[in-house]
């Protein structure tokens, strides 16, 4: 792994940025339960930015924002159920003339009858790239320049009871050039070695029975998506397959367990490199560099444990005034990369990790997470390990 060192001021966390106004107000019959617990209540609009400061060798220093908004679509005519909608806007720069912008956007509909998602998204950054397999190794990486342009966007509708149907589109085009000569990439023949693009249409099923999107306390989540990318559309006639899943267990008032799976697959006669499926990022197989092992298929799961903490306390000083509550989590997964045919448990590697989450917006229970996760130690590396700073639950 490059060395990354990651800086954040947490006093701004806890004090800044937050800023909401009531919406609106269902009044039901009293109940007992306050805070993330609440079914009903006051429901606020909320907008959080999240400074980042980083440092890395191959993008030097990089400045950077999170800013997440949070809000509902049926103030005019509220309905208890409906859930939160969120606007989120991420963009870096560094010193070393590299930009990156995402803007996601995801909307649910009064009773959550329908649920929109989009991903705007483009970077001009560089990357290591390891191999193909689950052996890869680090001495032999390479360091590649990627420009990529991608927009996703996803619609299903409620057919009945707790099941959504729906479609989708995905396209992205990326360009691929060496960044330093060095390594397997300048001598691997891969396919569109200089990159490509790709449009995938798609047919999305859900089932989706849980208390709340953000920071879940029971219920289950299943979605599958098929999708093909037609050759007059891309560079190659593709089909993928994902599919994930999560169920959350209650155990206490102020103890969740939580459970999720995801299990991805890329088929087709020439399948581009930056496309296979890849292990690693800040929602599962914490603690690995995202594509340090890449391949055809791709499967992971994980559990975490979360532990709420409420101090109970009240912090005011001239502008701040919050009463901060905290969840503590700890969590542990497997997960693997392996070509059609050729699946088998000893690929399988080990990630696990610790981290906090701080509620900046209660009633909507959403949460900043950090975490520290460590996957295996390969024969002369340093253990894989990494340090994540996001909005949002990994799952």
């Amino acid at each position: 792994m490059c060395k990354n060192l990651h800086i954040t001021a947490l006093l701004i966390l806890l004090a800044s940025g937050v800023k909401a106004q009531q919406d609106s107000v269902i009044k039901t019959a009293p109940s007992s339960r306050t805070g993330i617990y609440d079914s009903v209540g006051i429901r606020k609009r909320s907008f959080f930015p999240l400074p980042v400061l980083g440092y890395s060798q191959e993008k030097g220093l990089e400045i950077g924002a999170a800013m997440l908004y949070s809000f509902y679509t049926d103030n005019s005519n509220p309905d208890r159920s409906t859930r939160n909608s969120t606007l989120n806007l991420i963009p870096a720069i560094t010193t070393e003339n590299q930009f990156k912008i995402d803007l996601k956007a995801n909307i649910w509909t009064r009773s959550n009858t329908w649920h929109f998602k989009s991903n705007l998204r483009y970077h001009n950054y560089p990357l290591y790239f390891f191999g193909i397999g689950d052996t890869t190794h680090y001495d032999t990486r390479s360091l590649v320049n990627n420009t990529r342009y991608k927009v996703q966007v996803e619609g299903e509708r409620r057919i009945t009871g707790h099941f959504y149907a729906g479609a989708s589109v995905l396209y992205q085009r990326d360009t691929y050039s060496s960044g330093d000569d060095k390594g397997i990439y300048t001598t691997m023949p891969l396919v569109d070695k200089e990159g490509g693009y790709v449009t995938f249409l798609g047919l999305t099923g859900i089932f989706d029975n849980r208390d709340n999107e953000n920071f879940t306390r029971y219920g289950w989540w299943f979605k599958l998506n098929l999708a093909y990318a037609p050759a007059f559309l891309s560079k190659h006639p593709l089909f993928k397959m994902e599919a994930q899943g999560t169920h959350f267990l209650s155990i206490s008032r102020k103890s969740t367990l939580g459970f999720n799976g995801i299990f991805n697959s890329l088929q087709g006669n020439d399948l581009p490199f930056y496309l296979l499926p890849e292990m690693g990022n800040d929602l599962i197989m914490r603690g690995y560099y995202t594509g340090r092992y890449r391949n055809q298929n791709y499967l992971a799961g994980q559990a975490e444990y979360r532990y709420l903490v409420d101090p109970k306390m009240r912090i005011h000083i001239w502008f701040v005034d919050i009463k901060p509550k905290f969840a503590l989590a700890a969590f542990a997964g497997a997960g693997s990369v392996f070509a059609n045919r050729d699946f088998n448990f000893s690929g399988f590697k080990p990630s696990g990790g610790v981290g906090i989450r701080y509620f900046y917006d209660e009633n909507a229970r959403l949460t900043i997470r950090i975490d520290y996760a460590v996957g295996e130690k390969r024969s002369g590396e340093p253990r894989q390990k990494g340090l994540y700073l996001s909005l949002a639950e990994a799952f």
